[in-house]
C-alpha cells in the first residue's frame, strides 16, 4: 500500500525523518517494502525568472535571459511556444538531472544530465523545463500536462529549489499490510499507527455535513443476501455538478497511482485510499425502479462492467441490482449502465461491507481484480463502512459538487459499530511476553491505540475499537503491547522445564533421501512437476473410461484447463517432460520424481484423499533398454533390502509384450515397460523411452532397514554353468527363484544365453545360467558342488519340469 508522507502529516504531527519513521513502522509490525522520494531522479532544478525573450530569426527558438537569483543569470535557448518574459519556469542548471523524452515530448525514455551547448550558433547554459521533464503530470501539478514549459507561481523566489514548490520533496512509503490488520489498508489506518508509535495525537478526517430536507421519494434498498452483505449504506446526492476535482485531491490520487476522472468519482477513490472503504456512485437516472437490490446473481446472468468487459455470473457471485437487473458486480466493479456521466445530476452513493471470502472467489473466478476487490479480500469492517460514507458526504459539500439529501438508508444485520468492552489479566498479558511491562506504559500504549484503558489491580479494562476485528483475547493484547513497547525489551531465556533436543530427519526422510542419492548415482536427474494436470493427460495414457486413474479430484478454481485435476499418476507428467527434452535436442537421459498421487475415497469428494508417495522413473536413448528400467527397479529393491519379482503386466500406454508388474510377495507395487509406439508418436519421441512407476507408500513399512554385513570368505567361490531345457512359458525369474531356493550357498545366478532352434523341440527353449557358490567355513570341493548341482536339477525337474540340455 502506498502512503505519501504529506498525506500522513494531515493527521499526525511527524517530527522524525522518513528513514526514522520507516524504522518505527517496522518496529510496530509494518514492513516498509520501499521508501523513495517523489523527485528522486531529478536534481539541480531551480526557479528561473525569464527577464528577456527574443525570437531567433528563421527558427522556432527563443533566446532568453533567465534570472536564477543567487545562482546567477543565464542565457538559455528555448523552443517552447509559451516561453515569455516576466514569467517563471523551472530552470535546469548545467549538471542538473531531468527526465529525457522522446520526440513527442511526452514519452519518458530515461534521465539526462544537462550540459552546456549551442543551438543555431547561440550558447545555452541550461534548460527551461516542462512538467514531463520533471516527471509530473496535470493531476500532480496544474499546468504540468501542457506540452510546453511548466509555469511556476508568481511568488516563487528566483533561484529557489522547485521540489518543495511542486511537491517533489514528498516521500512515498510502500507498506506491506499483514492479513490480520485490514484496518490499516488505508492512509488513515496507517496514520493511527504512526500516531501511536510516535506518541502523538491523532487528527481525524472531517466527517461533518449538512442534510437538506430534500428526499428521494420511494427509494428503497433491499438486501436479499445478508450473509454476503451484512451492511449496506446508501445516500442520495442531488444538484450534482460534474467537473474536475481540486488540485490537492488530484495530486493525492496521483501520488497513490490513481488518475483523476471527475469530482464525484474522485471522491469515491479518495475515500478508498484514505479510509480503506471501497465506495461506488450510481447515476440516479439509470437506476430503474427507484431501488437497489443486493442479491446473488442468477445462473447465466450477464453484466458489462465499467471497463466495457462482459461477464457471465453464477449463483456464487453477489451483484448490486436496480429494479430490473445488475448495475454492479459487488465488491469488484460498477456496471457500465449506471456509470457517472458529464450529464449526471443525481447520485446514489454506496458504502458496504461484503464478505471477503465471497469477493475473493468472485474475483478469481471471473479473472478480475481491482483496487476495491483487493481491499474487500483482506476485509472491511462495518465501522469504517459508516464512517466512510460520512467522509464522502463531507467531501461533496467541501468540493461544492452537490447537495446532501436526507435520504440515508442503512440496511444491516445489527452488528454494532461501537467499541466493545474487554477485560484481561495483566499477569496473563505479561506471562505471554515473559517480561513485566510497567502499568504506566500499559496505560499509555493502550491509550495511544484508542483502547481507553483502565487498570484495577490485575484487571485491564479496555474498550476495543470496532475497527479492530483482530482483537479477541489477552494474547492479542500482549501482541499490541510488545510491538509498541519494543521487542528489544524481551530478554532471551529458556523455559524452566525446557531441554535442548537434537534435530534430525525422520526414518521416512532418511530413506527417501538415501533412495534419491542412489538413483542419482545411477546417472538420473530428479524432476518436480505440479500436483495437478489435465484430463488430456489421462487421454494420452489411453486409459479406458472405467480406469481408477480417471477418478481424479477436480479443482474448483483451476489456473487453466491444463491444471484442472489432481494427479492420480506421475507417468503423464514424466512422459511430457521426456517429450520436451527430446524436442530440445536431449536424445538420451534419465529422470526420476518422488512425489504424491491423490487418490479419492469417493467422488464428489467427501473426505481427505489418500496421498500416496510414489516413485516414477524414465530413461530414453540408444544406450537404454527394457532391462535398464528393470535395473532401476532392482536398485530400489537393493536400497530397501528387498527382492522384487516381475510378472507380465498390461498398461494401455506401454508395449503389450514389454510391460511387467513389479511384485513384492503377493502384492503388486508398481509396473515398468516400454512406452508404446502410439504414445511415443503422439509425443513426437525421437528415441524409445522406458518408464516405471512404483507405490512407495506400500513399501514404507520396510523403511529404515539396514544392510547386514557378511564377512568375505577366505576360500574361493566355485562356478557352474547349466544349460537347461524348458517349456517356452517358463520365465527366467521362475528359474532363478527355483535355483536360489535349492541351496543356501548360492551367491548369484546369471542368465548368459537363450536358444530356440532346430536342436530342441519346437515348444521348448534353452536357457543357460552361471551359478556362483560361495563357501562359508570350509573350502568347497568338487564333490560338494556336484551334490548341490544335482539337488538343483532335481528341484527344477520337480517344480518346473526342466531338464539338463544334452
Amino acid at each position: 500500500m502506498l502512503a505519501p508522507l504529506s498525506w500522513l502529516k494531515e493527521y499526525v504531527e511527524i517530527d522524525v525523518t522518513p528513514e526514522e519513521l520507516q524504522k518505527k513502522l517496522f518496529s510496530c509490525g509494518f514492513e516498509v517494502e520501499e521508501l523513495y522520494q517523489v523527485g528522486k531522479d531529478i536534481s539541480g532544478i531551480v526557479v528561473g525568472l525569464v527577464e528577456t525573450c527574443e525570437p531567433i530569426e528563421g527558427t522556432h527558438l527563443h533566446l532568453t535571459t533567465v534570472n536564477a537569483g543567487e545562482k546567477g543569470t543565464f542565457q538559455v535557448c528555448c523552443g517552447a511556444d509559451n516561453v515569455e518574459a516576466g514569467k517563471k519556469f523551472p530552470l535546469a542548471l548545467v549538471g542538473a538531472t531531468v527526465y529525457e523524452t522522446e520526440k513527442d515530448h511526452v514519452t519518458i525514455k530515461g534521465t539526462a544530465t544537462i550540459k552546456k551547448g549551442k543551438l543555431r550558433g547561440y550558447e545555452s547554459d541550461g534548460m527551461l523545463c516542462s512538467g514531463t521533464e520533471l516527471g509530473i503530470g496535470e493531476d500532480f501539478y496544474p499546468g504540468a500536462g501542457y506540452n510546453g514549459l511548466l509555469v511556476l507561481p508568481d511568488d516563487a523566489e528566483p533561484g529557489a529549489d522547485v521540489k518543495p514548490i511542486l511537491g517533489l520533496d514528498d516521500w512515498i512509503f510502500d507498506i506491506s499490510i499483514t492479513a490480520n490488520r485490514p484496518d490499516c489498508q488505508s492512509i488513515f489506518g496507517i496514520a493511527r499507527e504512526v500516531a501511536a508509535v510516535l506518541n502523538k495525537p491523532l487528527k481525524k478526517p472531517a466527517i461533518d455535513y449538512h442534510e437538506t430536507d430534500v428526499k428521494k421519494d420511494g427509494f428503497k434498498v433491499t438486501v436479499e443476501a445478508p450473509d454476503l452483505c451484512p451492511r449496506y449504506v446508501s445516500h442520495y446526492i442531488y444538484d450534482v455538478k460534474i467537473g474536475p476535482s481540486p488540485a490537492w485531491m488530484r495530486r493525492r490520487l496521483a501520488l497513490c497511482g490513481m488518475n483523476a476522472i471527475s469530482n464525484i468519482v474522485d471522491i469515491t477513490n479518495y475515500v478508498l485510499l484514505e479510509m480503506g472503504q471501497p465506495m461506488h456512485a450510481f447515476d440516479e437516472d439509470f437506476l430503474r425502479g427507484n431501488e437497489i437490490v443486493v442479491r446473488r446473481a442468477h445462473a447465466g446472468e450477464h453484466i458489462v462492467t465499467l471497463d466495457e468487459q462482459d461477464y457471465e455470473m453464477n449463483e456464487n457471485n453477489l451483484c448490486i441490482c436496480d429494479g430490473e437487473g445488475p448495475v454492479a458486480l459487488a465488491g469488484v466493479m460498477g456496471g457500465l449502465n449506471s456509470e457517472i456521466r458529464d450529464t449526471t445530476k443525481g447520485v446514489v452513493f454506496e458504502s458496504a461491507k461484503f464478505m471477503r471470502d465471497n469477493i475473493r472467489k468472485t474475483s478469481r473466478a471471473l479473472g478480475k481484480r481491482t483496487d476495491a476487490s483487493a481491499k474487500y479480500e483482506k476485509g472491511v469492517d462495518e465501522y469504517t463502512t459508516e464512517m466512510a460514507m460520512h467522509r464522502a458526504l463531507h467531501l461533496v459539500e467541501e468540493l461544492g459538487c452537490g447537495k446532501v439529501s436526507s435520504t440515508h438508508l442503512d440496511v444491516n444485520t445489527g452488528n454494532p459499530v461501537t467499541p466493545h468492552e474487554m477485560t484481561v489479566s495483566i499477569q496473563k498479558v505479561n506471562g505471554v511476553l515473559g517480561i513485566r511491562v510497567p502499568d504506566e506504559e500499559i496505560l499509555q500504549i493502550m491509550k495511544n491505540l484508542d483502547f481507553a484503558p483502565e487498570i484495577d489491580g490485575d484487571s485491564l479494562k479496555l474498550q476495543v475499537p470496532a475497527y479492530r476485528t483482530d482483537i479477541e483475547n489477552y494474547p492479542d493484547i500482549s501482541e499490541e503491547m510488545i510491538r509498541m513497547y519494543g521487542y528489544d525489551h524481551i530478554k532471551p531465556t529458556l523455559l524452566s522445564s525446557a531441554k535442548v533436543t537434537a534435530g534430525g530427519l525422520t526414518v521416512k526422510q532418511k530413506t527417501e533421501l538415501s533412495l534419491k542419492r542412489r538413483l542419482c548415482a545411477e546417472g538420473m536427474y530428479e524432476v518436480m512437476h505440479y500436483s495437478f494436470f489435465s484430463p488430456a493427460d489421462l487421454d494420452l495414457l489411453r486409459l479406458p473410461a472405467d480406469d481408477p486413474w480417471r477418478q481424479a479430484i477436480p479443482i474448483l478454481n483451476p489456473i487453466n484447463e491444463d491444471l484442472s485435476i489432481m494427479r492420480t499418476t506421475l507417468a503423464a507428467s514424466m512422459l511430457r517432460a521426456v517429450s520436451r527434452n527430446q524436442k530440445a535436442g536431449n536424445t538420451e537421459g534419465r529422470l526420476f520424481e518422488v512425489a504424491k498421487r491423490f487418490i479419492p475415497k469417493s467422488l464428489p469428494l467427501a473426505d481427505y484423499p489418500d496421498e500416496r508417495d510414489t516413485l516414477c522413473a524414465c530413461v530414453w536413448g540408444d544406450s537404454e533398454s527394457f532391462f535398464t528400467i528393470k535395473g532401476i527397479a532392482d536398485v530400489v529393491a537393493e536400497n530397501l533390502q528387498l527382492h522384487f519379482d516381475y510378472a507380465p503386466g498390461k498398461k494401455p500406454f506401454l508395449h503389450p509384450y514389454q510391460c511387467a508388474d513389479i511384485r513384492l510377495g503377493e502384492e503388486t507395487v508398481g509396473y515398468l515397460g516400454t512406452v508404446s509406439y502410439e504414445v511415443a508418436g503422439e509425443l513426437n519421441f525421437q528415441k524409445k523411452a522406458y518408464i516405471l512407476e512404483m507405490d512407495l507408500q506400500s513399501l514404507e513399512q520396510y523403511y529404515g532397514r539396514k544392510p547386514k554385513f557378511t564377512p568375505l570368505s577366505k576360500f574361493p567361490d566355485e562356478k557352474r554353468d547349466l544349460a537347461l531345457v524348458m517349456d517356452k512359458k517358463v520365465t527366467c525369474a521362475e528359474v532363478e527363484d527355483c535355483i536360489k531356493g535349492s541351496v543356501k550357498n548360492i551367491a548369484d545366478v546369471k542368465l548368459f544365453d537363450v536358444y530356440e532352434g532346430a536342436q530342441i523341440a519346437a515348444d521348448k527353449k534353452s536357457m543357460a545360467f552361471t551359478i556362483t557358490f560361495r563357501p562359508t567355513d570350509e573350502e568347497l570341493t568338487d564333490k560338494m558342488v556336484d551334490s548341490w548341482v544335482n539337488k538343483i536339477l532335481r528341484k527344477l525337474k520337480f517344480m518346473l519340469d526342466i531338464d539338463l540340455r544334452a
